[in-house]
C-alpha cells in the first residue's frame, strides 16, 4: 500500500472512530461514504485527509478536529474496527466499486440531538442510528 494510500485510510479510519465508533456499522459505513463523496464534490478537498481536515472560518468539518482534544484513538477495539472498515471503503472507492448505505449525494450529517444551521440547504436521505443523512438540494 503507497503513502498516499496509507495516509487516506488512517484519516478515514480516524473519521470513522471519532464521529461514529458507538454507531451501528452501516452508521460507520455512511460516515465513511460522506467523506469519500466529498472528495469527488467539487466543493471540498480532493484527498480524504483534506476533507476531514477542512475547516473554514466559523467551523470544522468535523468537530472533533478542533475540539481540542487529543485525536488518538484509546479504545482498541473500536479502532481496529475502524481501520478495517475504512480499509474495505478505501479499496472499493478505488476500484471503483463502491459499498453504500447512504449514496453517492450523501455529502453531510449531524447527530439527530443537534440542529445545525445548514438544514434548509439540504435533503434528508436517511438516518442510521444517531445520524442524519443529507444531499445537496436540487
Amino acid at each position: 500500500m503507497g503513502i498516499i494510500m496509507l495516509e487516506a485510510v488512517l484519516y478515514l479510519a480516524l473519521n470513522i472512530y471519532h464521529e461514529a465508533r458507538n454507531e451501528p456499522i452501516s452508521g460507520q459505513i455512511a460516515v465513511a461514504e460522506v467523506t469519500l463523496n466529498r472528495v469527488d464534490s467539487p466543493y471540498y478537498p480532493d484527498t480524504v485527509k483534506g476533507v476531514v481536515l477542512q475547516s473554514g472560518k466559523k467551523s470544522c468539518a468535523f468537530s472533533w478536529t478542533c475540539d481540542g482534544k487529543s485525536d488518538k484513538p484509546y479504545e482498541k477495539e473500536a479502532w481496529r474496527k475502524s481501520v478495517r472498515i475504512a480499509e474495505t471503503m478505501f479499496d472499493a472507492y478505488m476500484e471503483d466499486a463502491r459499498v453504500t448505505v447512504v449514496g453517492d449525494q450523501a455529502l453531510f450529517y449531524h447527530a439527530s440531538y443537534v440542529k445545525p444551521y445548514w438544514l434548509s440547504d439540504v435533503s434528508k436521505i436517511k438516518k442510521i442510528g444517531r445520524h442524519i443523512f443529507y444531499g445537496r438540494k436540487g
